[in-house]
Formats: structure tokens, sequence, C-alpha cells
């Protein structure tokens, strides 16, 4: 036994002492969750810390969210369309978008009175020695930072929503007490009443309420002053928030112009934490919770936390004295299970606290059999529940439950063991009976070895990662950390770590979602929030697209299926959408959706009613035929091109003044509110429509749909250059080129779409460089990553790499990249992730034309590289190889056998291929080998 143990650990010390390709390493454990390393099966994700002493792993289920199965639709909202339409006409935008806000958005989830409760937490402001008072006690309360700009979440308060007293002090001289004195505390979530000295000085509403109170000086003393806050947070973030660029405190200033900053520890107490229900337009995607282990204590040296790409393992490795510790984790998508094992180079030497924990107020953990603990989670208001199982399976010593938790003593190996299920059951419908099943899956899984389920996840994902592999040289550079890659690569090259980020987002996308799933969301499968910025949703204007921009490309085609699902779903959900807002046929998906599917406009008028975010999904089912060539994905979903088609052929309008057919109304995301005639509107439909006659004449079917179609097309309002060389993204010349608004949404037909392209529309491609220097290079994560692809397709190799250098610096408030890897926003978002990886793959092949383009936008500093695997439309695989700059061998795979059109440098080679050959081509495209 002690041999098995021992060659075990060895096994897994080599992986981790060797720096091989496709692997982020640290020499310390993560601080933040930021830092921690991702697992996922697509159902289950965890983040691992990696601590020596204390070790948390975070971790997710897909489908505990807020919320529950209701309508999101407001009924008759049809007949205050043309109202909105006509006040568009004439020019009233902020009455349109009034009438919309009241008239035309989605339907919110229940909202309880809030006049008892906000009476009752008021009595305190009424008691002669309330928390507002001088003279208060508040010797007992406990301290907390303030302000913080994400709210008290971020800070310990995670999942409270109702009053919170704040209080600090300040000093003041004589001379001070001369002059009145503003207290400025910025933006506060969402009701504060400020009081100093027990004198009520301010009191507003709303988050974007900037609270500056006069303080009048008679109320002032020599010495001590204190400031009580009274914050009522009925719903999200909560708290004093100050301002988001911390450099600018929050504090006090007189007319003279001294400022005393009140950053800092203030005393709090918590008053009422249980707030009426508001109402919610949409569901937040929820966490689950954390193991915690519990080490002994002691110094560590040699410490390594890693995650190899190419097994789907992550791993931790420490020596304490003459002990060295290894950790290894992995999630399985065969068994849905998170595996972890912890094993030492000396018998016996495996002692460990383990508990299971979370952020839900309501919950339970407990036992079920020696060697097993549960825990049952309730989201707060909501419909949903969740059950995790954990079990630890020992190799030698004791294992022992006391107080809720597991205690090893003194064991060769310990194996854990973690699954969980919540009472989801579709967007529809509960499963009341889930526990059942969670129980039963627990049970077979936990009669497994590790051994067994680790091989059967090593196998199932290196059929994917295997796939493809890229190479741009620099392999030096991987003995260093990878967070000290990325601090360094703002000034040194390091074309290593940009192959490591493709093969990291294509790891991404293995672990957020498979078949059977649910798509990725904006954190993928990842979040530690009970209120994650923008609920961790489905931002269909974007981000949800963006997700699966290399899905293709990058050959992982079948992680679309579970996409493709979703948009089933939303097909079904968004007919009555199409027919409540619209009166028309078909489908219709706005900016943003659920685990509960909301097809319906969300959160204001502004950006919210935004009706092509169906259309643009479709694309995806379309770009998943051309890649593979097979028409039985068209087949699957023919109804529902169909009926997003059908939708924008009874709701497109002809514009009076120029009798072009437009979308109204609507919004370019998210720039400039609403209007009638967005272009990013026009370019999607278009590529709607022709998606749908290229899908109805390989069905062959709808003949006189599709000329009906075929006769709109070209009605619809063109592409237009505005008075600065720009691509307008308005019908009207309003472009202002001072706005540097991170969506560039009007650029859609250059990237994802391809209706302007070098080879076809040169004037709207010089006009769209012109818009996006106006734009101007920096933005948020995932906007970098949109100009990666944007500055690929126009073959400007050096810009394409100047945003790859931006994408790929530290993270900050401009964006760019946290420790792990992880796209910043900021905050987290993965969509970055998916859509840098894609924009290099634009770099080194094209194929959205009547090419394959091979190195269409390869900059200078990554002279040499050799990838195989990628995927070109026609169902072409190609493996390529470059040194010098130069092309040396490119290799085509025909999976279809459908004609080739290659092209390199300005030559093009056309020839016939046969289903599943090979042709090999020399740096001139001399076919040489076929």
């Amino acid at each position: 036994m002690r041999f098995t143990f021992f060659f075990l650990f060895l096994y897994g010390l080599s992986a981790i002492t060797v720096q091989g390709q496709n692997r982020l390493w640290y020499n310390t454990p993560a601080r933040e969750w930021e830092e921690a390393l991702p697992i996922g099966n697509g159902r289950m994700g965890a983040m691992i810390f990696g601590g020596d002493t204390v070790e948390e792993v975070q971790f997710n289920e897909e489908t505990l969210w807020t919320g529950q199965p209701r309508n999101y639709n407001k009924k008759g909202a049809y007949q205050y369309l043309d109202t909105i339409r006509l006040l568009l006409e004439q020019g009233k935008q902020r009455e349109a978008e009034e009438l919309a806000m009241n008239e035309f958005m989605g339907v919110k989830s229940q909202t309880e009175d809030n006049g008892p409760w906000l009476e009752r937490v008021g009595e305190e402001r009424k008691k002669k020695n309330g928390a507002y008072t001088y003279d208060f006690d508040d010797t007992d309360w406990v301290s907390i930072p303030v302000p913080s700009y994400e709210g008290w979440e971020e800070v310990g308060l995670e999942g409270l929503d109702g009053a919170v007293w704040f209080r600090t002090a300040f000093e003041l001289t004589v001379d001070d007490l001369h002059r009145d004195w503003e207290l400025d505390l910025n933006r506060v979530r969402q009701y504060d009443y400020t009081y100093v000295n027990g004198h009520l000085i301010g009191h507003e509403q709303g988050d974007g309420t900037k609270r500056l109170y006069t303080i009048p000086k008679e109320i002032l003393r020599k010495g001590k002053n204190v400031i009580a806050v009274q914050v009522i947070n009925l719903a999200g973030k909560g708290g004093i928030s100050g301002y988001k660029d911390t450099s600018n405190p929050i504090g006090l200033r007189d007319t003279a112009g001294k400022f005393i900053p009140i950053v800092g520890e203030w005393k709090y107490w918590i008053q009422d934490s249980d707030a009426p229900k508001v109402g919610t337009f949409q569901a937040s995607y929820q966490p689950f919770g954390s193991l915690k282990f519990r080490f002994r204590d002691g110094e560590s040296q040699q410490y390594e936390r890693s995650l190899d790409l190419e097994t789907g393992l992550a791993e931790v490795t420490y020596k304490r004295g003459d002990v060295r510790f290894s950790r290894t984790y992995f999630a399985s998508y065969p068994d849905n299970m998170i595996g972890i094992r912890l094993t030492a180079d000396k018998p016996e030497q495996v002692s460990f606290a383990l508990a299971m924990e979370t952020k839900h107020e309501k919950h339970r953990v407990w036992k079920v059999d020696e060697q097993t603990l549960a825990m049952t989670v309730h989201v707060k208001g909501g419909a949903l529940e969740g059950t995790s199982f954990l079990t630890v399976k020992l190799d030698g010593g004791t294992i022992e439950e006391k107080d809720g938790q597991m205690h090893v003593q003194g064991a060769n190996t310990a194996d854990v063991y973690l699954t969980g299920a919540t009472n989801y059951g579709d967007y529809k419908t509960l499963d009341p009976d889930y526990l059942t099943s969670a129980q039963a899956h627990h049970q077979k899984i936990k009669k497994k070895s590790f051994s067994k389920l680790l091989k059967a996840h090593e196998k199932d994902y290196h059929k994917l990662f295997s796939r493809f592999s890229i190479d741009l040289g620099g392999e030096a550079q991987r003995t260093i950390p990878t967070d000290e890659r990325l601090r360094r690569f703002e000034s040194a090259e390091d074309p290593d770590l940009i192959a490591l980020y493709v093969q990291f987002g294509r790891y991404l996308q293995i672990a957020s979602a498979r078949e059977g799933t649910h798509p990725a969301n904006l954190q993928g499968l990842w979040n530690p929030w009970l209120e994650p910025s923008w609920g961790s949703k489905y931002t269909t204007n974007i981000n949800l697209e963006m997700n699966y921009w290399a899905t293709e490309m990058l050959n992982l085609s079948e992680l679309h299926n579970s996409l493709f699902q979703m948009i089933r779903e939303l097909s079904e959900a968004g007919e009555e959408t199409a027919r409540q807002y619209y009166n028309a046929r078909g489908w219709v998906l706005h900016h943003n959706t659920d685990v509960w599917r909301g097809t319906a406009p969300i959160n204001n008028s502004n950006h919210g009613i935004w009706p092509t975010g169906g259309a643009w999904l479709v694309t995806h089912l379309w770009d998943h035929y051309l890649f593979n060539q097979d028409p039985k994905i068209i087949a699957a979903y023919y109804d529902i091109i169909k009926g997003a088609t059908l939708f924008f052929k009874d709701v497109l309008v002809k514009d009076e003044k120029t009798g072009w057919l437009v979308s109204t109304p609507s919004n370019s995301p998210e720039n400039g509110g609403v209007v009638k005639g967005p272009t990013m509107d026009h370019q999607i439909i278009r590529a709607l429509f022709g998606v749908f006659t290229e899908s109805a004449k390989l069905m062959g079917r709808d003949a006189a749909l599709r000329d009906s179609i075929q006769t709109m097309l070209p009605q619809i309002a063109p592409n237009q250059i505005g008075r600065y060389g720009q691509l307008q993204e308005w019908m009207e010349d309003i472009d202002d080129p001072d706005n540097k608004h991170r969506h560039v949404s009007h650029l859609w037909g250059l990237h994802p779409g391809h209706e302007i392209n070098t080879d076809d529309t040169p004037e709207l491609v010089e006009a769209a460089k012109q818009s996006l220097r106006m734009r101007g290079d920096d933005g948020t994560g995932w906007s970098l990553a949109w100009k990666i692809n944007f500055w690929a397709r126009l073959k400007d190799a050096q810009h394409t790499y100047t945003m790859i250098k931006m994408l790929l610096r530290p993270a900050s408030k401009a964006g760019g990249s946290y420790p792990n890897l992880f796209d910043a926003h900021p905050p987290f978002q993965i969509d970055g992730n998916f859509g840098g990886a894609a924009g290099i793959g634009e770099m080194l092949l094209q194929s959205h034309t009547a090419f394959v383009d091979i190195l269409p936008a390869l900059p200078e500093e990554l002279s040499q590289g050799k990838v195989s695997g990628l995927k070109a439309r026609g169902n072409f695989e190609i493996d390529l190889a470059w040194d010098n700059h130069k092309l040396t061998q490119v290799s085509v795979r025909s999976h279809a056998g459908k004609p080739l059109k290659l092209r390199y440098n300005g030559k093009v080679v056309e020839i016939p291929t046969k289903k599943n050959k090979t042709y090999t081509f020399d740096t001139a495209l001399n076919l040489v080998k076929r």
C-alpha cells in the first residue's frame, strides 16, 4: 500500500515540477478569488485557492439561481408600439423612452409593500438615545471598511438587504469651528439618513444621487465629532459606496478648502436584515458553497500551485519539514463530480479538518454516514434549493465527524468526492424529487475508486482538448510564474503567453459548458457572489455570443450544443414576447436573459429595448453548419430560423424620410438611447435573412417566403459613411469623434458578421477603421477582445498585436487580465477570455469570405510558430507552420470534400477536394502532397 500512494505522489510531482506547455503555475497560494484556479465540468465548477494552512474550494452548480418560473411579459404592450415609434419619428426621444419605461418593459417579480417595514426601522431615528446620537454607546459594534464602491457585499455583508447603521468620528480644532463644512459621501446604496453629532444633515434616495451635505458650524464641537449614517438597502448591492476611483476619498471639506478624509474602519450594526421583497426583471446566478480545509500550522517551502490545461488537473505541492504534500483536483463530466486527492511522500502524514460552508443564510449541514456530509441551501426569496454531498475516503488513518466537520488523522491518502444538484427542472418547472436522484448519484459515485474517476475524466477531457495545438516559441518563459509573466508582458515580449491564453480559452470553454448543460454565462460557470455584477446572467447584445466565437475555429464544435438548446428554449419563450410587445409572428429576444429564459425588455428603456438578440443567436446555428457541413443542424433548427425571420418580416417598417425598411424602436448597444434604425440591427437582420434564405434552399422549403425575404433585403437601411469618414452608428450622421464608448456595435458587419470585408467592400473597410480610431483602443476587457477581432479582420497585424498587449496587461479599471488570466471587465467577465482567444485565431486563419486566408494578420513579434487543428468553414482542418515570418508549410484535411480556395500573401490556389483527404502545400502554395 505504501508503494501505491508513493507512486501516485511521484506521478503527480513529475507533472508539477516540469514546466511544460499549456500550464498556469504560481509560487504562492491565491489571496483573492481572481487569483484562484478554475476547474469545471459544465455542471459544477470550483475555484482552487491552494492554501497550505487553510484551503478553500469555492464551488457552484449551474442551476442555482434566484427567482422562479414565471411570465416575464407585459400583456398588450404592443398597444404602445406605434406611439413610441411616432415619438421617435418626431425626434422626441426622451418622451419615447419615458413611455417605453412605463408601458413597454418586462414584468418584474413580486414586490412587497415596504411601507410598514420602513416605518419600523425608522423608529431608531426617533429614539432619544438612538444610534444617531452623539453619546450612543457603540462599543459592542464591530468594524467594517468604508467606503466600498461595489457594495458592502465585498467587505463581509454578503446577501444582506436591510437597514444598517454606520458610525465614525473626526477631530476638529477651535479654528475649524468658525466655518461651515461639507460632508461628501458620493454614492450610497440606496437610502441614507446622515447625522453629525445627533443632527440630521441630509437624506437622499437612489444609487446614483450624490451625497454632498452641508454641516452648519453651530452643530460642530472641538475635538471629537460623530458621523452616524443609517443606510437602507432594499435590494442589490448596499452600503456607503464612495467613489469608484479610490484615489478620490470620501470626507469633509470646509469653506477654506481644508479636507479631512474619513476612509477607514467604521463601526456598524445590522438593525434589520429582513427587508421586504423588491421585484427584479430577471434572476441572478448564485454561488453554492465552499469546502474549507484546515491543515496543521507550519512554514512551507517549495510551494507551487498549477493548472495543467493538457489534463484538466489543478495541483498544489509544498514541503513542510521533511514531508512533501500534494493535492490534485479535477471536475469530471462523465461522472458529474469534483474530486480531490491529498497525499504525502511519507506514510500517515495526511491530517486535516474539513467543513462545508455557504453564504446562503438558510442552509443545513448534516451527517449522512461516517464518511459523508451533506449541505442543503435555499436561495433567499426564490424557489430553488440545492444539496451537495461530500464523501472522504481514506487509505490508512482515521476519520471522525464532529460539529458538522470531518476530522482526518494520520492517513496515507485522502480522496474527497463532491457532488451537487438543485430542484431546477427546466425553465418552466421545478423538480420536487431532485434529492432522491441526487442521493442516488452520489451513492453511485462514492463506490468508484479515485483512479477510475480520474481516468474517465482524463479520457473525456483529452478527446476535446488534444484536437488543437499552438506553439509560438518563447518556451523559456515557462519557468516564470504566470502572474509574473502577465506583469512583464506590458514591457517584454512573451509569445508563449499568447499561445497559453488561447489554450486557456479552450480550457475554459470545455469547463464552462458541455452537452446537456446550460451555456456559459457572464462568468462561465464560476461566481462567488450572492449579488454578482449584472446578475452573472446572459447578456445577449454581445457577451453571450462572444462566449462562442472561438468554438468552431478552435475545434470544439460540439460545445455549441448547450447554446443551441438555449436558443430552442428562448424561441419558445420569445413567441409570447413577440405577440405581446410587437403583435408579430415568430419569436424575439432582447438584450438579456437568465435561467428562466426571460425574453422581454429589462432594466431601462434606453438600452433594454433591443430586439435583435435572437437574430444574432441564429447566426451561430448557420456558422456551425458552415464549419461542419452537416445539414442535420439546419433541419433540427429550421423552424427556429424561420421564426426569427418571420418576426422581422412583420416588425420592420418603412422610414418616412428615406423609404428604407428600419428596425424601430431599438438601441445601438448600449449607447445613445432608444432610436429608430441603428446600424447594428440592420446588419444582423440582413445576416438573418441570408441565413433563412440559404437554409430554406438547403431544406427545399418555403419558396414563397424565401422570395418575399429576398425582395425585402435590398430595402433594409444600408451601411452609411458619415462626415468624418466613419461608419455611421445610426441613420443620422451624429457620431461623436470624442465618444470612447466600450461598445462598437455598428461594426458588427465587420465582425462577427462579414458583409464588411477587405475583398468586397473596401470603402466600408476604411470607414470601419475610422470608427475604430474614433472610439480609441482602450476599453473594458471584452471590448479589448472585440477590437482584437476587428483589427484582425482588417488585416492590420500590428494593431491587432497592440490590442492583444492591452488585453494581456494586469487588471485595472481599464480592463486587462487578472493573475489567473480571467478577463477583467472589470469585474471578471469570461467573454473577454473567449473573445481574445477567437481574435488570436483570426490572426492566423480566416474563412469568412470566399477564401481560406492563411496568416492574414501575423504581427512581427510572432515571427515563428506552428498550429495544428484550426478549423475553417467548409469543414477544413488546417495545420500551419511558419518561420522568420514566412509560411513554411500548410496542410489541409478536407472532412467534407468541398472545393478549397486557399490564399496566402496574395497568391490563391483553388482545388477540388475529396472527403477525408489531406492536402499539403509549401510556402508558395504549391501542392506537394495529397
